[in-house]
């Protein structure tokens, strides 16, 4: 399953903070890895209040000398953006 490449709009569903085991499962239930690049380009485009708030419009990460040791995952409803160990259910259409 690849990262979608048309995505209309994306919404923050819920984190990981708070969050019921079992909805979390669900929410994991057959993830791959994701494309971190093209999932921080749509947060960015369609949220971009989460963008700002998980730092995602500063300079190149890499200038910073700052790096997310984390992976993205998507599944067939939501892209999952880890960031500080937190999970965020990004549901897209």
């Amino acid at each position: 399953m690849k990262t979608p490449a048309r995505v209309r709009s994306l919404s923050l569903e819920c984190t990981c903070v708070g969050t019921g085991i079992r909805t979390l499962e669900k929410y994991m239930k057959d993830m791959t890895r994701a494309d971190k690049m093209k999932i921080n380009r749509l947060v960015r485009e369609h949220l971009p209040d989460l963008a700002y708030d998980l730092m995602l419009t500063e300079r190149p990460l890499k200038d910073l000398y700052w790096f997310n040791p984390y992976n993205y995952y998507k599944t067939k409803r939501h892209l999952i953006l880890v960031q500080s160990s937190i999970e965020y259910f990004i549901r897209y259409n």
